[in-house]
């Protein structure tokens, strides 16, 4: 993995050839633990991970990657795993979101807020209702992917004179067992 720095900020090819290499090698690990008490998985090892964003039009791609690499990092989650930032489609292109899923080396997914809308999250708000037309963009977002929520929404607003930005961490395709621990 990464030596010591922000692996946020590699090279997206290094980047990509080493995340490659780790799928490969623990593709089918388990995960080990279930909780450390705020939800978040102890150790991910061998899942995908979507962070599914939402930005407000005055965020910039730095703020983007500082929530995503501070809610990685407190949520024991490994950077390297992140395999596509997700959001509502009239985002997609916004330079926050696309600038940061290029620093990324990944994709970014928009998807319509119809679809969003009909997603259960635990934390839906009136404020992306009221902007994009669904109570929740990065929670709803990172769900899209058919896995189940490991990091429920995380905001950072950061300061008067920019705007907010939210992410949320879900794992592609394992049900096991959701943030509240019930499978």
């Amino acid at each position: 993995m990464a030596a010591v720095g922000d692996p946020l900020r590699r090279p997206a090819a290094e980047q990509r050839h080493e995340e490659r290499a780790e799928r490969d090698e623990d593709r089918h690990a388990p995960l080990h633990s279930r909780s450390d008490g705020r939800g978040a998985p102890h150790e991910a090892a061998g899942q995908d991970l979507i962070v599914g964003v939402g930005a407000r039009s005055g965020a910039r791609a730095e703020d983007v990657l500082a929530l995503i690499a501070r809610t990685l990092r407190e949520a024991g989650l490994p950077p390297g795993r992140v395999v596509e930032l997700a959001t509502v489609a009239s985002a997609a292109l916004r330079p926050a979101i696309a600038g940061a899923g290029a620093r990324l080396g990944v994709p970014v997914r928009g998807w319509p807020p119809e679809l969003l809308a009909g997603v259960a999250v635990p934390n839906p708000s009136a404020a992306p209702l009221a902007a994009t037309g669904t109570a929740s963009v990065a929670e709803a977002a990172a769900l899209m992917g058919g896995g189940v929520l490991l990091v429920p929404k995380r905001k950072s607003v950061t300061g008067a004179d920019r705007s907010a930005v939210t992410c949320a961490v879900a794992s592609r395709g394992h049900s096991e067992w959701n943030r509240t621990g019930r499978t």
